[in-house]
């Protein structure tokens, strides 16, 4: 009589150390391979300033700074971001001083609700970056004689449609949208 072996299962493992350094400050975390920043920001290290919308990236009111780049901390794995410089809306202070985007969301009140405001903050001053460095949008004019449009690689003009469509990706329920555009504007160069 012939003798069946059984195989061998190799268990791969299901989490990582990792270090996140987090408004400056480096954490090392042991997380579970699907844990997103968001869920390591919040439940790990008690940073409960981006805020979980939608939990598919639709909403923005989980939006950090990643390497000074813009992102949805609900759709980007903390395994992804192992070593990266991820700014909250608590670090952007200095000191007592807010933030200048901050402090313009309060002089144009930016927000109602404030549930969403972490998020449109840290995205606005993704925008300012953004358009700084000359990344066009779907509406920024392209290049052409007398299309006005910025020749390439110079910064892009932030005009209120300029601002509506590079915010579009983080909503505010309370509609809040002409304050935010307004806050933008004024610290937009």
């Amino acid at each position: 009589m012939a003798t069946i072996s059984t195989p061998t299962v190799q268990h791969r493992p299901t989490s990582s150390e990792v270090t996140l350094r987090v408004n400056g400050v480096s954490h090392r975390l042991t997380v579970d391979h699907r844990t997103t920043v968001l869920d390591a920001l919040r439940e790990h290290l008690d940073h409960t300033g981006p805020k979980k919308g939608c939990d598919h990236g639709q909403c923005g009111a989980c939006t950090v700074l990643v390497g000074g780049r813009r992102t949805n901390s609900c759709l980007l794995l903390a395994v992804a971001a192992d070593g990266e410089e991820i700014i909250t809306v608590e670090g952007l202070s200095d000191g007592e001083q807010p933030h200048p985007v901050q402090r313009a969301f309060l002089d144009h009140d930016g927000f109602q609700c404030g549930y969403c405001t972490p998020g449109q903050v840290c995205s606005a001053i993704g925008v300012l970056a953004e358009a700084a460095d000359g990344h066009p949008s779907h509406v920024t004019p392209l290049p052409g004689a007398g299309s006005g449009a910025p020749p390439p690689g110079s910064p892009v003009p932030l005009t209120p449609a300029e601002i509506r469509e590079r915010m579009s990706g983080n909503l505010c329920r309370c509609g809040a949208y002409p304050n935010i555009v307004a806050a933008i504007e004024e610290v937009a160069p």
